[in-house]
């Protein structure tokens, strides 16, 4: 790497190390606790980069990108938070920050995002000032894990755009809260938000009448996978009447709408007009990590509404982790708000736990059940990519593209889950550490030691 990075950050240790990572990387660094000594050092026309914390001692780091933004355009700035919400994802799109990365980060991740903002020219629109002061703190799409902050940069991505949005996920992991903030947080946050029921459509005037009560707004059809064939067709019929002041069109769904389709349940137009940009929510039990965070979050928001003061003992929250979840979030939620009442003291104990919970199964590791559930998956994208040739045969040479598509991604996650030492990857994998080093190479993968910093 080269050039000048300025880094703003009040916790001394993430400054220390970022400082000394990019210094044997090739750059020059300037590192501040201050707000104020970064804005200086930005108006003088030092660095090439930028990356901050959002809480500072003086001010919000978020507030200050509009301000590099006017004084240096093309000033790539990258925001580090401790905030693993929502709201701080789509702020710092809003801004137009270059990345938003969550506390705790992956230096070596955060490594490679700062090369590419120093290898990019950019030209920066003027950025917008006006997202909205919701009461998004009360929705639970809380999460550090990469599976959360991959959903929020493409709801950053997506919401200003006049795609339609097809979210899935198993029932109570927040389909609905998705496609809320997708409007509440775009160009048509001040027009209605409609959930349109089967009811809704039946009659005549039943498409006339949501169309009036949208208003350009947004349409929610809530598990569209449910409606009936002749519901089906009324919303179709629909969506191709839309004029100019068309409303924005999302939809939820628990069940796979593909395997639907191939069994003749739900209708290919429908399915092709609904599905601009797909979004997947993640159940509970593949972002284990955001279970502590997301129980910190109800007993907060108790604690707010009038609740007494809770917080789990070590114990107890080990059990919760451990816990399958099938109710995903919303199963979580209530949990929480029954310990709170059941809990003897401020402190809730694993004891407590077990009788809520009752004899539930714990979670297990991937078995064959789940291997069949990864081979559906896997099945259902190569479908998805055969039907985006249109009838027409992909390029020759597929086989070694889906290898390498599927080898990729599961040497890095497995390097990063052994920290970069390949001699663990390897014997992780069952492959000869010859084989690994060779396909690291040819895969152009870079490997680097891992460094969690809080």
């Amino acid at each position: 790497m080269d050039g000048t990075v300025l880094v703003a950050d009040d916790d001394r240790t993430i400054r220390t190390v970022l400082t000394q990572a990019l210094t044997r990387a090739g750059c020059k660094v300037h590192a501040t606790s201050s707000l104020v000594t970064l804005m200086r050092w930005v108006d003088e026309g030092k660095g090439d980069l930028v990356i901050s914390d959002v809480v500072m001692p003086d001010g919000n780091g978020l507030e200050q990108l509009p301000k590099i933004s006017d004084a240096r355009p093309g000033l790539p700035v990258i925001v580090i938070s401790a905030q693993n919400t929502i709201m701080t994802a789509i702020q710092a799109a809003e801004a137009e920050a270059y990345d938003y990365l969550p506390k705790p980060f992956d230096l070596p991740d955060l490594m490679k995002r700062a090369a590419r903002a120093l290898e990019t020219k950019r030209t920066v629109p003027a950025p917008r000032t006006d997202v909205p002061a919701t009461a998004s703190d009360d929705l639970p799409l809380v999460g550090r894990t990469p599976a959360m902050q991959a959903l929020y940069r493409l709801v950053a991505r997506v919401m200003n755009t006049d795609l339609s949005v097809l979210i899935t996920g198993e029932s109570g992991t927040g389909k609905s809260l998705i496609a809320r903030a997708i409007h509440d947080f775009s160009d048509r946050r001040s027009m209605p938000f409609v959930t349109v029921s089967a009811v809704d459509l039946a009659g005549i005037d039943g498409p006339a009448s949501l169309m009036a009560r949208a208003k350009g707004g947004s349409l929610l059809f809530d598990e569209v996978g449910d409606l009936d064939e002749d519901t089906q067709g009324r919303i179709v019929r629909m969506l191709d009447a839309f004029g100019d002041s068309a409303p924005r069109i999302m939809a939820t769904s628990q069940s796979d709408l593909m395997d639907r389709m191939e069994d003749g349940k739900f209708r290919q137009d429908l399915f092709y007009r609904l599905s601009g940009v797909t979004i997947e929510v993640p159940s509970l039990r593949e972002r284990v990590d955001d279970i502590p965070l997301l129980a910190d979050h109800f007993l907060t928001r108790a604690e707010r509404d009038g609740a007494p003061t809770r917080l789990f003992s070590d114990e107890a929250m080990t059990l919760v982790r451990r816990y399958s979840w099938p109710g995903n979030v919303r199963q979580l939620e209530n949990a929480v708000r029954r310990l709170i009442v059941t809990a003897t003291e401020g402190e809730i104990t694993r004891t407590e736990v077990e009788a809520v919970l009752g004899s539930q199964p714990e979670m297990e590791p991937l078995r064959s059940g789940d291997s069949e559930k990864l081979s559906a998956s896997v099945a259902r994208h190569l479908r998805r990519y055969f039907d985006l040739h249109g009838g027409v045969l992909p390029p020759p040479g597929l086989y070694q593209r889906i290898l390498k598509e599927v080898e990729l991604p599961l040497i890095e996650i497995a390097l990063d889950a052994t920290g970069g030492n390949q001699a663990k990857c390897a014997d992780l994998l069952g492959i000869n550490r010859n084989t690994l080093r060779k396909k690291i190479t040819d895969l152009d993968i870079r490997v680097t030691r891992r460094r969690k910093l809080m």
